[in-house]
């Protein structure tokens, strides 16, 4: 079975050679390599052979936050997991609005360190429960006007139907099985394509909504559509 490659970086030599050394005992990841500093990271990005990265947040010269926008510039399909001792509402949103894939505070217990490892490595966004509850303030904020006015104004329904026309078919098809919470793996599945052709849609959807992550798609879907029946309109084209 291989094991899947993993990287960390984190200016506290410490604590760093501490999670490698926890992640070393299992049988299902490997740590690659260590790195001090985002810089020396970024230098290797193109060349390291890694699924998973864990990334310090509070770092001198550059910050966890600019390493992952540099990350996403060049690979969207990296899985981060941001490490932090601090849970400062900015940062919480920066990152999930970049793609992270999960956070993981710095207290956390070693067992319940694979096991997050694991959910994100499913396809699944891991957040702390001051992390769920801030998401979820964020998203009643923004749709706090739209449930005061009980109704979608024709504008807006103008521009939904917009959006959506401007989809294919599959691109639909694929943003309905990213608000259910399926990855690509899954998706690809459901829909008998590649996972490659799965990765070309969710960039494309990404870019005709104007969004950063699969999150951000999944929750555009909850706060646009009618998810119960998830009432997409017929695009023209395949």
């Amino acid at each position: 079975m291989n094991k899947i490659a993993v990287s960390i970086v984190d200016d506290h030599a410490l604590f760093r050679r501490g999670v490698a050394d926890i992640i070393r005992q299992s049988e299902h990841f490997d740590v690659q390599q260590e790195y001090s500093s985002g810089s020396a990271f970024l230098s290797a990005l193109d060349t390291a052979n890694i699924e998973l990265l864990l990334l310090d947040v509070q770092m001198p010269q550059m910050s966890g936050i600019e390493v992952l926008k540099c990350i996403r510039e060049r690979n969207v399909d990296l899985k981060v997991i941001i490490l932090t001792a601090s849970l400062e509402d900015s940062i919480v949103l920066d990152a999930i609005r970049l793609g992270a894939n999960g956070f993981l505070p710095k207290d956390t217990l070693p067992e319940d360190i694979l096991l997050q490892l694991h959910q994100v490595m499913q396809g699944r966004t891991v957040l702390h429960a001051d992390g769920v509850a801030l998401l979820a303030q964020q998203v009643r904020q923004q749709t706090a006007p739209l449930a005061a006015a009980l109704h979608k104004t024709s504008e807006q329904v103008l521009l939904q139907r917009k959006l959506l026309s401007e989809m294919t078919q599959r691109e639909q098809e694929t943003l309905k099985l990213i608000a259910k919470g399926l990855n690509n793996k899954l998706i690809a599945r459901e829909l008998g394509i590649s996972d490659g052709t799965v990765k070309v849609y969710v960039k494309s959807l990404l870019r005709k909504l104007n969004v950063h992550s699969r999150l951000e798609l999944s929750v555009w879907v909850h706060q646009q559509l009618n998810t119960a029946d998830f009432d997409i309109y017929p695009s023209s084209s395949v």
